[in-house]
């Protein structure tokens, strides 16, 4: 029939369309028979041995792969793209039958052959574990350590993750990497909810299913009445002979897809006043204290986090939020002359909002909304650490929150947006849908849809996306925003094992890293504030620097109370700052390099960066470990220097194909560039 990317044989096999021999679509209908006892495998399902191909077409660069049944009629979207080796992958079920059907899962693609029977000693796959201040851990292990091997023709065993909910990363990233034979596959589900991957064992070989939610992994299933359609999610795969070959395919392919903003072009420094600093009390003396350090820090966004609103103090506001009206309690002169303020030092200003929940003991908005408005199971409103969850297919909430937005914007001076979601829905809602998980499909895809409709209203409002950090970090949502929070973590020293990561999972223009040079160790939110006379005799010129470093790969959000700096340290934010400007236009355009590999928390050092135009841009991190550090590139160097700091005792030399990094403390961070020969 067709070769995609010269790696994904489709064929024709009679009047059926195949890959490597096996359906590559896999639909289970209610009521209909699976022909062999696979228990939870999601394979030799109720309709794919019954598929018959119809037709395929391309059109541009899409190939259209239609099949059918007595029920179905399935269509699948091979799309390639020039610039990458990516193939993405869609699949449309429609009722063809008389009678209404249930669909109880539907894949948006199988691959059929990752390895060999006997092979799953020699296949290891990628898995990207996340947890909150702990986002993009990478792990490698083999099929056969993750519990496959051969027995019969088809065993029980599955390797399996699915994500159930409304923080589609809360435990693992939609993406993984199959590593065989010098190969290197990687998959990508773009879900902003639940999804499910599985690799097992059919046949000769072992398969790989990718999609979103499904009855038994997300309490999913769909109710087709004749002549109605439904799509899947859909799902990237790329191929090459490395790890940062394949990465690089999945970046170019990011890169197409991702979410612009016109505001959000330049990159620009955020300053954000949560993080050690004000948390969830941010108030006008607060702004009025820290403003001017920030713009003299070269900051062009500075943001007024949680707390802005409501009267409560900040430890006990998330369960009376939902109003989104100024606290006259915390900006006595209102909120606009904060922001005007921050305008004044030639910043632009920011505030937070958390727009899809209520607290608990919101009365006005409780009293406002209707129960339709809400996710609500066995007929109750879904309640989660005093939080409701509101369903944005219903137009009332569009229209409070949109007047919300229209207020923050107009009437209080936002121009930057960081919206927030600290709790998981769970499974999804029964309201206006066949299942707890249509529900949360359908609201999952009404939120981002109007998420556009702000986007287009207030084009020059740069909106950020968080979830508690990193934990709604997939490239459904990713399409939607140009920059996303990568995590919450409050420890500098422990943020490189994240920073070292991310740009495997995110672009490194859309990675927003925290650099709070000021952060104590001291529990957060725990009433601690830094003096003048602590913060000289506390705060490390090392300790500034790593903060510093730690940023430079992603989106700087600077933090902490920086006037408090002695001179000679606040210089080096300042030039920390200057210097991330420096690399905003590489960042744009480069691939990730990963000299030492994934980090992992506890290890005493990482390397990571970015390669664009003939340089590469690496930071470097001593936690604990030697002094000395060598860092393969794979290429031979003509010229490498410490770029940050410029004032750095941190010694680099050029060796055969690698880097040699001399270290003077055992806690430092650098950055370097080194141009190829």
């Amino acid at each position: 029939m067709e070769r995609l990317c010269g790696w994904l044989p489709l064929q024709a096999e009679g009047e059926r369309a195949l890959l490597f021999g096996a359906p590559f679509a896999e639909i289970r209908v209610a009521g209909r028979n699976c022909a062999n006892h696979l228990g939870a495998k999601h394979v030799q399902l109720s309709e794919s041995a019954s598929l018959r191909l119809v037709s395929f077409a391309r059109e541009g660069n899409v190939l259209r792969v239609e099949q059918k049944n007595d029920l179905l009629k399935v269509t699948t979207y091979f799309t390639t793209y020039a610039d990458s080796g990516v193939i993405r992958v869609q699949t449309e079920a429609e009722n063809i039958s008389a009678e209404p059907l249930t669909l109880e899962s539907c894949s948006a693609f199988v691959l059929p052959r990752i390895c060999g029977r006997g092979e799953t000693e020699s296949a290891f796959l990628w898995r990207f574990f996340q947890s909150h201040h702990g986002e993009c851990q990478p792990r490698r292990s083999s099929l056969s350590a993750l519990g496959l091997y051969d027995v019969t023709f088809a065993g029980q065993q599955r390797l399996a993750r699915a994500n159930v909910g409304s923080w589609s990363t809360k435990e693992e990233l939609p993406q993984g990497i199959v590593e065989h034979a010098g190969e290197y596959t990687m998959f990508q589900i773009e879900s902003n909810n639940s999804w499910y991957y599985e690799i097992s064992d059919a046949g000769g070989g072992y398969y790989l299913y990718l999609g979103g939610a499904e009855e038994t992994f997300g309490g999913w299933s769909k109710r087709l009445r004749p002549g109605e359609r439904y799509k899947t999610v859909p799902v990237a795969l790329a191929r090459a002979g490395s790890l940062e070959g394949v990465l690089g395919e999945m970046t170019k392919y990011r890169r197409r897809i991702a979410g612009r903003c016109t505001a959000d072009e330049g990159l620009p420094v955020i300053y954000n006043e949560y993080m050690h600093l004000s948390w969830d009390s941010p108030c006008e003396a607060n702004t009025r204290r820290y403003a001017a350090a920030a713009a003299a820090a070269g900051a062009e966004y500075y943001v007024i986090d949680c707390g802005w609103h409501d009267e409560v103090p900040g430890s006990e506001v998330y369960p009376y939020v939902g109003v989104w009206k100024e606290s006259k309690a915390r900006f006595p002169h209102g909120l606009r002359a904060a922001t005007d303020y921050i305008r004044s030092l030639g910043m632009k200003a920011g505030l937070w909002i958390e727009p899809e929940v209520i607290g608990h003991k919101c009365a006005e908005m409780l009293a406002y909304y209707g129960e339709e408005c809400f996710f609500r199971r066995h007929g109750e409103k879904v309640c989660v650490q005093g939080r409701y969850f509101l369903d944005f297919r219903a137009e009332k909430v569009r229209s409070y929150l949109s007047e919300t937005i229209r207020r923050m914007v107009e009437e209080y001076g936002a121009e930057y947006i960081k919206l927030d979601y600290n709790q998981d829905a769970g499974v999804g809602t029964e309201v206006r849908a066949d299942s707890f998980g249509e529900g949360l499909e359908q609201c999952a895809a009404a939120y981002l849809g109007w998420i556009d409709e702000m986007r287009a209203r207030f084009p020059q409002v740069l909106f950020e996306t968080c979830a508690s950090g990193g934990l709604r970090m997939d490239y459904e949502t990713l399409k939607h925003f140009s920059i996303v929070s990568t995590s919450d973590q409050t420890d500098y020293k422990k943020y490189p094992y994240i920073a070292a990561n991310i740009i495997s999972a995110v672009l490194p223009e859309q990675a927003a890293v925290w650099s709070y040079p000021v952060g104590s160790e001291a529990e957060p939110n725990g009433g601690f504030m830094p003096t003048r006379e602590w913060a000289a005799a506390n705060i490390t010129r090392e300790q500034v620097e790593m903060n510093m470093v730690n940023a430079f790969l992603g989106r700087m959000h600077l933090a902490s109370h920086l006037g408090l700096l002695p001179e000679e340290k606040f210089a080096l934010v300042r030039e920390g700052v200057a210097y991330y400007k420096t690399l905003r236009a590489a960042k744009k355009k480069a691939l990730p390099v990963f000299p030492l590999g994934f980090a992992s928390f506890g290890d005493t050092r990482a390397a990571a960066g970015f390669k664009a135009e003939g340089k590469a841009y690496l930071a470097v991190w001593n936690l604990g470990g030697a002094e000395e550090l060598r860092i393969p590139l794979g290429a031979p160097v003509a010229e490498v220097r410490v770029t940050y700091p410029q004032a750095s005792p941190v010694r680099v030399r050029a060796e055969e194909g690698a880097l040699a990094v001399s270290f003077t403390k055992p806690i430092q961070a650098c950055f370097l560039e080194a141009v190829y020969k």
